[in-house]
C-alpha cells in the first residue's frame, strides 16, 4: 500500500511541474510586405479560360474532319454500305459532356477562388 502512495505522489509532482521551453522570435508579421499587385486575379482566370478553350478545341479538331469525311460518298465505310457517321456524332456528344464537367469544375475552383479575394 505504501508503494502505491509513493508512486502516486511522484506522478502528481511530475504532472504539476511546468515544462520550460526555449522560444525565440525571428520577426513579426509587421515587418513582412503582405501586399500584392492583384495581377494574379487577372492572370489566373485568363489562364483557366485559355485552358478550357484548348480542352474544347483539341477533340473538336480531331473529330470534325473524321465526321466530315464520313459524310462523303467516297468514304470507305460508305462504299461498303456501312456508314459510321453515328460513331462520330456519339463521340462529339460524349466529348462535349466530359469537357462540360471538367470546365464547370475548373470554373468553380479557380474563378470562385479569385473572386473571393476581391476587395
Amino acid at each position: 500500500m505504501e508503494t502505491m502512495d509513493n508512486t502516486k505522489s511522484t506522478q502528481n509532482s511530475a504532472v504539476d511541474a511546468p515544462v520550460i521551453e526555449h522560444r525565440q522570435a525571428y520577426g513579426t508579421a509587421k515587418t513582412e510586405n503582405l501586399r500584392d499587385s492583384g495581377l494574379w486575379r487577372i492572370i489566373l482566370p485568363a489562364f483557366v479560360v485559355i485552358c478550357c478553350l484548348v480542352l474544347l478545341a483539341f477533340p473538336m479538331i480531331i473529330l470534325t474532319p473524321l465526321f466530315l469525311n464520313s459524310l462523303s460518298a467516297d468514304a470507305a465505310a460508305n462504299k461498303q454500305g456501312d456508314p459510321i457517321t453515328w460513331v462520330w456524332i456519339t463521340m462529339v456528344v460524349i466529348e462535349l459532356i466530359v469537357i462540360a464537367v471538367i470546365v464547370r469544375g475548373l470554373v468553380k475552383i479557380f474563378m470562385t477562388q479569385a473572386d473571393n479575394y476581391r476587395h
